[in-house]
């Protein structure tokens, strides 16, 4: 039996707490949270996220700095610290009996946390659904039994929760409101001929990332100079992280690179750049919204490989061909991801135009399939009726 919900008395405004474990969540519970605060002016706010979070007035916890970790390996190496930090919320969850917790991405660690909180009768909101159609689909059943509510970004989502029973609302994805072009012009600001190529480096924002990415884009860099020596680098630095970090990864003493750390560097990038060389991420949705060309890359520890190679069930690993349907985008993984191929390839669609042009083309309709804005209020209103009823309605 479920224990006494927690619903304060009507004059007590409603706590929420909201957790996210990385930089593309943190930014999605900005979105929610500021959406919330607009229909429920006296929401307050508590959780584990980063600075955007903080920026709308989470009381953070927990930073997403400590919790950015990523493949079977990397969990098991850090799994004594990430188990700590999931008791420090749990007891934050004992503490405090918020009326609602929202749980985005993140997977297995959320999962863990809203099991606990279904213990202490607190409704859960589960945003960003897990990547359940492409691997270990039995992952379901788990989520049926720890959440009241799933709130999905992508259309196709919406059809399997509801077939498993689970109470679900498609809310589209925000990138669709956040991802403009900017009105900076990062070649006017580098002074760039218009003929300069500019590659945009982009080696994702986990520790674990960087430490197997940045030394390949830098190797990269170097074979690229050597062929076309005018060419021109440019890195966007997320949150948390500095040009000292990448310095003490790999040097790239004597390489045009430009580091841009300011928080629309990364969309600076991406619109500026003739290709981008790019971390598998939420990162490549971004650069398609800005119609930018991009060869996806990603390295995960053998071990991780290993298993995960076993278990996916789709095609492609990267978001922008998952929403496609088709490899519009190469993906270059593991050993395909080596300095001399990135560079042959880069070369190979940086000397046919055409190609880059067609890539764009195909690139525009992903904004038509990413659907209509306004995410940030539909979340926020799923949430609230998930607060207010403890599920969500079927719609009509």
């Amino acid at each position: 039996m479920r224990p006494k919900d927690p619903s304060p008395p009507a004059s007590i405004p409603p706590h929420v707490v909201v957790c996210a474990g990385e930089t593309s969540g943190d930014h999605l519970g900005a979105g929610l949270v500021r959406a919330i605060r607009e229909l429920r002016p006296q929401t307050t706010f508590s959780g584990m996220g980063g600075e955007a979070m903080r920026g709308a007035g989470v009381d953070t916890l927990v930073d997403v700095s400590e919790l950015a970790v990523v493949g079977l390996w990397e969990v098991l190496v850090q799994y004594p610290r990430l188990r700590g930090l999931l008791q420090r919320m749990q007891r934050h969850l004992d503490a405090r009996r918020p009326q609602l917790l929202v749980l985005v991405d993140y997977v297995e660690f959320n999962l863990r946390l809203a099991a606990h909180a279904r213990t202490l009768g607190i409704r859960v909101l589960f945003y960003v659904s897990p990547q359940v159609w492409a691997w270990r689909q039995g992952r379901i059943h788990r989520i049926k039994r720890s959440v009241d509510a799933m709130a999905v970004l992508f259309p196709f989502e919406e059809a399997l929760y509801r077939e498993h029973g689970i109470p679900v609302r498609y809310v589209g994805n925000p990138l669709v409101d956040r991802v403009r072009k900017p009105a900076h012009d990062l070649r006017a600001e580098l002074a760039l001929a218009p003929d300069t190529p500019l590659i945009g480096l982009l080696p994702g924002s986990r520790k674990g990332e960087l430490h197997r990415h940045w030394p390949l884009l830098v190797d990269t860099a170097r074979c690229l100079l050597e062929k076309r020596p005018a060419m021109r680098f440019a890195v966007p630095l997320a949150p948390g992280i500095s040009s000292t970090m990448l310095a003490e990864i790999a040097a790239w003493e004597g390489l045009p690179i430009t580091l841009l750390q300011k928080p629309e560097g990364a969309q600076e990038v991406m619109a500026a750049s003739d290709l981008l060389l790019i971390s598998s991420g939420t990162a490549t949705l971004e650069a398609a919204l800005l119609e930018a060309p991009m060869i996806v890359i990603y390295r995960m520890a053998a071990l991780s490989h290993a298993v995960f190679s076993r278990l996916i069930r789709v095609p492609h690993i990267a978001l922008v061909n998952i929403v496609a349907g088709a490899e519009v985008v190469p993906e270059r993984l593991q050993q395909a991801a080596n300095p001399t191929a990135l560079c042959r390839e880069a070369l190979e669609w940086l000397d046919h135009p055409e190609k880059l042009a067609d890539v764009r083309m195909r690139l525009r309709e992903i904004r038509e399939r990413l659907g209509a804005g306004g995410a940030d209020q539909r979340v926020a209103a799923a949430a609230l009726e998930v607060l207010d009823t403890g599920t969500l309605a079927d719609p009509q």
